[in-house]
């Protein structure tokens, strides 16, 4: 009932995860990610737990594949699960359980891998790499053009409802957390887009805000100046 992508930025070392679902919140169940540490997605049949655990053991050394070695070992339900992860060297890993739902699949790229259950057909993970490597701009572009690609691709078996983005940076809070958990009606994933062409101009003024409010920028609200 999902579909997502892992990232690591080259350029900046960024970590990122998109996902959307079919599901109500499927971000705040699903996504992972902690600077300088990796990012990581668990999915299908949800177990969130399995999300921390790739990333403490990511921060214990482990590679993505050992992470994932790890997280599955240690669940009594592997079969179910589908587990994405990126480490800080760009090393990615995918565990694809013998139950997972529908039409599954998973494509690795460079620091990126995509993955996807219950979809319309096999290609959806391919569409999001490949567009995730060739399209141009900021690790959250890129994220979000390989979430759009997936539905132009056939997306879900059904409709999506819920869509999320995640980026890490250098600080031990979000660089940036999007995330629609529910719409009746319309898509999801290009209502956070929206909220990406807003949120990504101002993300930078945020960490100064926190780390010394002496240089943050004007609010731009009345009263501000």
């Amino acid at each position: 009932m999902t579909f997502s992508i892992v990232a690591r930025c080259e350029t900046t070392g960024q970590f990122g995860v998109a996902i959307s679902s079919s599901s109500p919140a499927v971000a705040a169940r699903c996504a992972w990610a902690e600077a300088g540490i990796g990012a990581v997605a668990t999915q299908n049949v949800t177990n969130p737990a399995l999300g921390p655990r790739m990333l403490a053991a990511l921060k214990d050394g482990a590679s993505a594949a050992d992470a994932v070695v790890a997280a599955r070992q240690s669940d009594g339900f592997p079969g179910y699960r589908q587990l994405l992860a990126v480490d800080a060297s760009g090393a990615t890993a995918i565990h694809s359980g013998e139950n997972a739902l529908g039409i599954w699949t998973s494509v690795t790229g460079n620091q990126c891998v995509a993955a996807g259950n219950l979809l319309a057909n096999d290609g959806v993970p391919k569409a999001m790499i490949e567009t995730f490597e060739t399209t141009s701009g900021t690790l959250g572009d890129r994220l979000v053009a390989a979430l759009k690609a997936a539905v132009d691709a056939g997306g879900e078996a059904g409709p999506v409802r819920s869509a999320g983005l995640l980026i890490v940076d250098k600080q031990p809070w979000p660089y940036a957390e999007l995330r629609i958990d529910w719409l009746d009606e319309g898509c999801p994933i290009a209502a956070v887009a929206r909220a990406w062409n807003v949120y990504q101009s101002q993300a930078q003024d945020y960490v100064t805000r926190a780390l010394d409010p002496r240089a943050a920028p004007s609010y731009g609200v009345p009263g501000d100046e």
